[in-house]
């Protein structure tokens, strides 16, 4: 059997170990395809489960990674050849069953979305699943009514990774957009996504004290969660939208009924996890079309799974700007 590197996770009385390793084909768990993969990369739920944190894996030995992009070496199913480049995002790969951050993977042809011709596999890494579920968020958002001329869009945790394609995506569609950030720094930075205003995390962070506050977003794209995303509410505009998509900032949500009933603000869920396929290839299509590629290279840093263990740490403390690609072949 072909043998090829992967980052294990091992338990070791209740701690969770990484490393790289030699692995063969013959361990890796049931498909109908096997894929080469070119790069993953790293999300907050990454970063999780490298840590050993948040009970998302109960089964070890285990590979970590929930996207990859490859090449597709072996297919039972018609629908993808040797040859294809592919992309999977989500489907609970790297939580219930191995994942990217190896040098190949066996999966379902159900849960691989071919790549648009205009996009490689390192930038779809880039991409990755935080650009993808940036680019769910704005879509949901449009479906419900938002456009360019409703007003300012707001971004939370927009250094990070769906933020940071969140700012650069909707700077390009037309929007004018405010990015929060808990780092000041990182101001120049946004700004050369396109963000037009930075806001201070801290404006945002505190549980509201009032059921309603002044009108300020048509919509948000939000990551952060928890009080960030309480406050956010109460400041949508009439007949403004939330799309939620991330709890960095806290799973809680202290809220009340008022802004939904008196301003009419839906607060929209974005699922990129077991999103249909419809909507993941809707997705990838117009992020072929609309994201700025010379953007995305901007933000974009390359590392290796050897990095991997600091990166789940530093992702958890805020301290990753931008999208990570991880090359599995370094």
């Amino acid at each position: 059997m072909a043998k090829f590197n992967a980052l294990m996770l091992r338990e070791n009385e209740g701690k969770i170990q990484a490393a790289v390793e030699q692995v063969d084909d013959g361990d890796l768990p049931e498909g109908d395809v096997l894929v080469r993969i070119d790069y993953s990369t790293i999300n907050y739920k990454d970063g999780m489960i490298v840590s050993g944190i948040g009970g998302l894996v109960r089964n070890y030995p285990h590979v970590p990674g929930i996207d990859f992009a490859g090449t597709v070496e072996e297919s039972s199913d018609p629908a993808l050849k040797p040859g294809d480049k592919v992309v999977l995002n989500g489907w609970r790969v790297g939580e219930s069953r191995w994942g990217g951050y190896a040098q190949k993977a066996r999966v379902k042809a159900g849960q691989l979305v071919k790549l648009p011709d205009n996009i490689d596999t390192k930038r779809a890494m880039a991409i990755g699943t935080a650009g993808y579920t940036a680019m769910l968020a704005i879509n949901t958002l449009e479906r419900h009514g938002v456009t360019p001329a409703a007003g300012k869009v707001l971004v939370t945790g927009a250094a990070g990774g769906v933020g940071s394609v969140a700012v650069a995506l909707l700077a390009k569609l037309g929007y004018e957009v405010a990015a929060s950030t808990g780092r000041p720094e990182q101001g120049d930075y946004l700004r050369g996504l396109g963000a037009s205003e930075i806001v201070d995390r801290a404006e945002l962070a505190t549980i509201p004290s009032r059921p309603l506050d002044a009108e300020r977003w048509a919509a948000t794209v939000d990551s952060v969660g928890g009080s960030t995303l309480s406050t956010v509410l109460v400041q949508t505009k009439y007949r403004g939208a939330v799309a939620a998509c991330g709890l960095a900032g806290g799973r809680e949500l202290n809220t009340s009924v008022m802004p939904f009933i008196l301003r009419g603000v839906a607060l929209l869920g974005i699922d990129s996890v077991m999103c249909p396929m419809p909507e993941r290839a809707e997705a990838w299509e117009r992020l072929g079309r609309v994201l700025p590629m010379d953007r995305l290279d901007a933000m974009t840093e390359v590392s290796t799974m050897e990095q991997l263990p600091k990166l789940g740490r530093d992702i958890l403390e805020g301290q990753v700007r931008g999208r990570m690609v991880i090359d599995v072949n370094r």
